[in-house]
């Protein structure tokens, strides 16, 4: 099953990663409010976006993404539209 790395956008410019296996599905309940930490968030926009072979892949990407807490990756992510980290 194929898996997705997203990373959103919210309202005051914060963002929030996450990996899905329904991109679609994943966004439509993040911007009906269906999770906590984004509600009052909203708006919300997708920036990224990636698709991997497999969830467990996009899971242990984002993973990686969040233990490096680092906002200047992840702006050079959004800014380029390229994603490279190791495992």
């Amino acid at each position: 099953m194929m898996g997705y790395l997203y990373i959103l956008r919210t309202k005051n410019n914060h963002y929030y990663i996450g990996s899905t296996n329904n991109i679609e599905r994943r966004f439509f309940e993040h911007i009906s409010g269906k999770t906590k930490s984004l509600k009052h968030l909203l708006p919300i926009k997708i920036v990224f976006s990636k698709e991997y072979p497999s969830i467990q892949l996009a899971r242990k990407i984002e993973y990686k993404l969040k233990k490096l807490k680092s906002r200047k990756i992840i702006d050079r992510i959004v800014e380029d539209q390229n994603i490279d980290i190791r495992l």
